[in-house]
């Protein structure tokens, strides 16, 4: 997303946190069998069916970067692992001058935001969940393509629209230098290279990726090809998927009419994840900020059509697993109650659980945005701080509660068979 777009817990889910707590904190140790993989369309991890239920928390190597607010990564992770979540999706770049960066200039970093990443990764690990770390940004936060072509632009090369980041050989050149700094770092708390690191499910492309200069999805879908063929032969352990929302392109015109309004933004969902080196596909979903003034009735629809085709694409065409990467309610836009917002949240956290319970394509789910206390000034509309939403907790470790239960049945009669 965009960062500029802008009950009590019942005492059995309780008993269940705790232990499953710790039924997750010995998965993240890196032995060739504790590496996420992909069985047709569906996640295995420790030769047992896996299934997310998570979040998306942007802002983590940032805070982790500056000792006085380090905490709240550990704070975010404690309170995510006591309601059953096991995995979380954030930033492995912050490109340019501004913000904190990771990469100021091409190739020349910043140890202490590695250091901050490295102790992003390590709380995951010891709460026992996983992450997706994604490697770039389609948008300006946090440095993003332009960042990139700006660098290029700057050491001459003639290059003036931003979505040159696909195609121009020496932005391509940066882009892949920044990926194998990220997969070859050795983290300096656990010591263990990014690239045999279990605790890591899976490396994401680009966040959102879209492409103005290519409507077709042509132009994204040689870079898609190239760069993840790169992040394979620097990195067999891992995941991979793309990062996108969804968006049909230039090879299904008929499926154009799913897009929200009928628009082509850059990317093909099918071809892109038929690619063999990408593992699973996501969606993203905003009706209410797509279809601006629309119905809520309408934008209900939209969901259920959006997350319906997806499902059926990837059960019959892409054949591999999907999540909802990116879903969530603001209280900042008109007609909000946090009661709709927990109805949203167990709708979409409804369809993952048919899904799964039909061997069907869509495993998991990661709601934008978690929030530790005391965050403010990261407050979007669609945050959440578990604190401070005792129902919508409720609601997520409930999730968290039917999968885990899901699996062990799954697990029970797939071993007595």
């Amino acid at each position: 997303m965009p960062l500029l777009r802008t009950c009590i817990v019942l005492s059995s889910l309780v008993f269940f946190n705790i232990q499953q707590g710790n039924y997750c904190r010995g998965e993240t140790q890196a032995t060739s069998s504790s590496f996420a993989q992909t069985k047709g369309n569906h996640f295995v991890m420790n030769e047992r069916s896996f299934y997310l239920n998570g979040f998306n928390a942007y802002w983590m190597m940032y805070m982790a970067s500056d000792p006085s607010t380090r905490a709240k990564v550990t704070s975010a992770f404690k309170q995510a692992s006591k309601y059953g979540m096991n995995i979380a999706r954030t930033w492995a770049f912050s490109d340019g001058g501004s913000y904190r960066p990771l990469q100021s200039s091409p190739g020349s970093y910043n140890e202490d935001m590695f250091k901050g990443l490295d102790f992003v990764i390590s709380e995951a690990r010891n709460y026992g969940v996983h992450v997706i770390l994604s490697l770039v940004n389609n948008f300006n936060d946090y440095g993003g393509k332009k960042q990139y072509v700006l660098w290029a632009k700057e050491r001459g090369q003639a290059i003036n629209n931003e979505d040159d980041f696909y195609n121009n050989t020496v932005v391509k050149g940066y882009y892949k230098d920044h990926v194998k700094t990220v997969l070859t770092r050795i983290n300096s708390i656990t010591g263990v290279a990014y690239r045999d690191d279990s605790t890591i499910f899976a490396w994401e492309l680009m966040n959102e990726p879209r492409c103005q200069l290519d409507p077709s999805g042509t132009l994204l879908q040689q870079w898609v090809k190239e760069m993840a063929a790169h992040v394979k032969s620097i990195d067999s352990n891992h995941l991979l998927e793309i990062g996108l929302e969804g968006f049909y392109g230039g090879t299904t015109p008929e499926k154009k009419q799913f897009n929200p309004s009928n628009l082509e933004y850059g990317s093909d969902f099918i071809a892109n994840n038929l690619i063999p080196e990408i593992d699973f596909a996501s969606i993203h979903i905003y009706a209410e900020q797509w279809l601006r003034g629309a119905s809520e009735e309408a934008q209900a629809d939209f969901v259920d059509k959006w997350v319906g085709v997806h499902i059926e694409d990837c059960n019959s065409v892409v054949r591999k697993p999907l999540i909802m990467g990116e879903f969530g309610k603001s209280y900042k836009l008109p007609g909000y109650t946090i009661e709709k917002r927990n109805a949203y949240f167990e709708k979409l956290y409804d369809v993952v659980y048919r899904s799964a319970s039909s061997n069907g394509a869509c495993t998991g789910a990661l709601f934008w945005q978690l929030l530790a206390q005391g965050m403010d000034n990261f407050k979007d509309g669609y945050d959440v701080v578990l604190e401070e939403s005792p129902s919508t907790a409720s609601v997520i470790a409930q999730q968290s509660h039917k999968l885990i239960e899901f699996t062990r049945q799954h697990s029970n009669v797939t071993k007595s068979t």
